[in-house]
C-alpha cells in the first residue's frame, strides 16, 4: 500500500488531524523546505513519466506527453510561500498586520481528467497555508492518485515534515466521499470536478471552494492573424484531447474570414470534416439519447475518424466541422478533440453567441483579434475567470503564459485560480500607539 493511504476515511481524517497539529508549530522556512522536496521528487524524469502513463492507462483519457507537460506545470508553477507578501499598515495611530491562519484539515475531491495534477497543485497550496488534506479521488483514477499521494508523503517525511499531511483511503465510493464531506474533523471542502459535486459541498454547511466545468468559446474576428489563430486553437483545443476544463470547446468566427481560417486550420493539422453524413455519423457516435458517451471522452482524434470510416493516424490532433449554434456539440462540453465552428455576420453577434454558449459558467473564454476595442468588448461581456487573447487557452493557467498555475479554478465560489491564499483564514493584529 502507498504511504498515506488508510483503510477508511475515518482513519485517514484522524491521521491528517494529528499531522496538522504538528505542522501548526512549524515556521514558514520549514514549510518551504517541505514544498521544495515535493517539487524535487516529483520532477524526476521517471516519476513524471510513470504518473502520466498511469493516468492514461487507468482513466483511458488523454495523451502521455501532454500529461507530462501538465504535471510539470503543476509541480513548477503552483505558488507556495515563496510568493508570499505580508500585508501591513503603519501610521501615526500604530501598526496593523494582516496574517493568514490555516483552516485545519481539508477534504479535497479530485477529478478523473486531471488526477495527479490536481493532487500536486492542491497539496502545494494547502500545506503552504498550514493545512493537512484528505484526498477523495475519482474512482477511475484511484491508482495514480494513491501513487502520487505516496510519493508526496515520502518527500515530506524525507524533509522532516510530520507524516500523513496528505492522505487518502483505499475504497473510493460515494459513501466514503460523503463521510469526508460531513466529518466534524474536516474544516474546509475543496471540489474540483462536475457541477453536482460542487453543489453538494456548497450545501454541506461548511466553507467550500468549488471548481466546476466550463464550455469555453473562442471567437475569431476579421482582424485576427489567422495563421497564428489556427495554430493556437489547435494547440489549446487538442491539449490532452480536450479534457481540461479551460480548453476551447466551440469556435465562433466571422463569416468574412471563416473560409480562410478553415484553410489555415487544415494547414496546421486539423481534419476539416465537410461531409454532412459523416458529421451526423460523428455526432451520433459521441452523443446518444442526448448524453455524451463517457467511453469516448479524451480519446485521440484518429479514434473518432477511424470509427466513422475515415483513415487517420495520430498526426491528426483535432476534428473541425461547421454547424449552427443550437447543435449539441456547441452547447455541451464534449471533452473530446472535436471542435464545432459557427459563422456569424457581425462581431456583436459572435460575442453574444459566445456568451450564450458559455452558459454562465464564468470559466474561460478566448479571442483572436488585433483590435483592442473588440477584445475589450468581449472581455466585458464574458466576465470569465480566464480571458485569453491571441494565444491557446492554456496560456490562462500559465502554460506558455505569465502567472501562476492552478488546476482548481473556482468559478462557482468566486476564488478564481486558487492558490495557498485561498486555503487560509485571514486575521488582523492591531497595535495602537
Amino acid at each position: 500500500m502507498n504511504r498515506g493511504i488508510f483503510n477508511s476515511p475515518k482513519e485517514a481524517i484522524q491521521a491528517a488531524k494529528t499531522a496538522q497539529l504538528i505542522l501548526s508549530s512549524k515556521g514558514n522556512e520549514e514549510k518551504k523546505r517541505y514544498i521544495a522536496n515535493i517539487r524535487k521528487k516529483l520532477l524526476a524524469e521517471d516519476v513524471l513519466l510513470k504518473m502520466s502513463e498511469m493516468a492514461v492507462e487507468e482513466t483511458g483519457m488523454g495523451k502521455v506527453s501532454h500529461k507530462i507537460g501538465k504535471n510539470h506545470l503543476a509541480i513548477t508553477k503552483t505558488p507556495s510561500l515563496d510568493f508570499d507578501t505580508p500585508e501591513s499598515y503603519v501610521g501615526d495611530e500604530g501598526v496593523t498586520l494582516v496574517e493568514s491562519t490555516p483552516y485545519g484539515v481539508i477534504g479535497a475531491i479530485t477529478p478523473v481528467t486531471n488526477p495527479s495534477e490536481t493532487i500536486i497543485c492542491n497539496t502545494i497550496g494547502m500545506i503552504s497555508a498550514g493545512n493537512s488534506v484528505v484526498f477523495c479521488p475519482h474512482g477511475k483514477s484511484k491508482n495514480v492518485c494513491h501513487y502520487t499521494i505516496g510519493l508526496i508523503n515520502e518527500a515530506l517525511v524525507e524533509s522532516g515534515a510530520p507524516e500523513n499531511l496528505v492522505v487518502g483511503y483505499t475504497e473510493i465510493n460515494r459513501e466514503n466521499t460523503d463521510e469526508v464531506i460531513y466529518s466534524e474533523d474536516v474544516d474546509l471542502l475543496v471540489a474540483t470536478g462536475g457541477s453536482s459535486i460542487v453543489q453538494k459541498i456548497m450545501k454541506s454547511g461548511k466553507k467550500a471552494i468549488g471548481s466546476g466545468g466550463g464550455n469555453p468559446p473562442v471567437v475569431v474576428d476579421e482582424t485576427a492573424d489567422l495563421k497564428h489563430a489556427a495554430a493556437s486553437i489547435i494547440a489549446g483545443a487538442s491539449l490532452d484531447n480536450n479534457i481540461p476544463c479551460i480548453a476551447e470547446k466551440e469556435l465562433i468566427c466571422l463569416a468574412s474570414v471563416a473560409d480562410e481560417l478553415l484553410e489555415e486550420l487544415k494547414k496546421a493539422g486539423a481534419y476539416i470534416l465537410t461531409d454532412q453524413n459523416k458529421i451526423d455519423e460523428l455526432l451520433n457516435l459521441v452523443i446518444k439519447d442526448d448524453k455524451i458517451d463517457p467511453s469516448l471522452i479524451g480519446q485521440d482524434a484518429s479514434v473518432f475518424l477511424n470509427k466513422i470510416g475515415i483513415e487517420a493516424d495520430d498526426s491528426v490532433e483535432l476534428i473541425v466541422f461547421e454547424t449552427i449554434e443550437n447543435n449539441v456539440a456547441v452547447q455541451k462540453e464534449l471533452l473530446m478533440p472535436i471542435l464545432p465552428l459557427v459563422r456569424t455576420e457581425t462581431l456583436e453577434e459572435a460575442i453574444e453567441m459566445a456568451h450564450r454558449c458559455e452558459h454562465g459558467n464564468h470559466h474561460t473564454s478566448v479571442m483572436h483579434s488585433k483590435n483592442i476595442d473588440n477584445l475589450k468588448l468581449m472581455a466585458d461581456k464574458m466576465q470569465t475567470t480566464i480571458f485569453v487573447q491571441n494565444a491557446p487557452s492554456y496560456a490562462g493557467i500559465g502554460l506558455g503564459g505569465e502567472g501562476f498555475t492552478s488546476f482548481t479554478i473556482a468559478c462557482p465560489t468566486g476564488e478564481g485560480l486558487t492558490s495557498y491564499r485561498c486555503f487560509s483564514k485571514i486575521k488582523r493584529k492591531v497595535m495602537c500607539n
